[in-house]
């Protein structure tokens, strides 16, 4: 199965060298890399670019021109990944937080599954010791009460950000509808999916505090992603399984918005 890992990345020069190590020794025949970089100002698409060099076919570089937030920086990662042919589509950050060793059981489970979640908070799942109460607190009540109150979801981890999907199922969902920019874009992807009647499956992981660098998610960014639950609500309540984008209408090569090198 031709499957393509989309990481976003900005300053993330330091971590992409080991983490592509680890992702190609999972053994997976066909996995390869592709880099989403916000014009990263401490040169992380000059070193990925030279990991696609030496590594050809295997590690692809998207260079966008500026910080142009997750939201847009996986929709394009995803409409380049179905490009070039993927048949699965994993998303994960790039510091380490999610373990590229739940992979192989993630796309297992894409025979049953349209989209697997790496889940902190299912049983099983845990967070990083260093994490003090009120962190967890905070971050377990806004995915596991107050975002899945407002939308009815069954996911219990909403703002999940390591997931595999079929191509199939990002197909179905239609990047274009999808409008959220910031953090929210998980749980804008978390509503539709299950709105549209596709099938989640929820493992446990252990999410670990990122290894290298500065964390992007200040209490600001927090506050206005869950605030913007709400018009995610209004934005896709009324949508039904039926309301998929169907295969006639699917593209076979979507319009690129970033240029990007081998």
């Amino acid at each position: 199965m031709k499957t393509i890992v989309v990481i976003p990345t900005y300053n993330e020069a330091e971590n992409v060298p080991p983490l592509a190590r680890e992702l190609w020794g999972l053994g997976l025949p066909d996995l390869s890399i592709l880099i989403v970089d916000d014009n990263s100002p401490d040169g992380t698409a000059e070193v990925a670019g030279r990991l696609a060099e030496e590594n050809p076919g295997r590690m692809h570089v998207l260079r966008r021109p500026g910080k142009m937030g997750l939201g847009t920086a996986y929709r394009d990662g995803f409409r380049r990944a179905l490009e070039m042919g993927a048949e699965a589509i994993v998303q994960m950050d790039a510091d380490f937080s999610h373990s590229p060793s739940y992979i192989p059981q993630m796309l297992d489970l894409l025979d049953e599954y349209d989209v697997v979640v790496g889940s902190r908070y299912v049983e099983g799942g845990r967070t990083d010791e260093r994490w003090g109460f009120g962190r967890y607190l905070l971050s377990w009540w806004a995915n596991s009460i107050y975002t899945r109150l407002i939308l009815r979801t069954r996911q219990r981890d909403t703002t999940a950000g390591f997931k595999a999907w079929r191509r199939e199922t990002l197909l179905g969902i239609g990047l274009d509808r999808i409008t959220s920019n910031g953090y929210d874009f998980q749980v804008e992807m978390t509503y539709v999916t299950e709105r549209l009647g596709y099938r989640v499956k929820e493992i446990p992981i252990y999410f670990e505090d990122r290894r290298i660098g500065q964390s992007k998610m200040d209490m600001q960014v927090k506050i206005e992603s869950a605030l913007r639950v709400w018009e995610i609500l209004r934005r896709h309540r009324h949508l039904t399984p039926a309301m998929r984008v169907p295969l006639e209408e699917q593209p076979d090569a979507p319009q690129e918005k970033a240029a990007s090198q081998p």
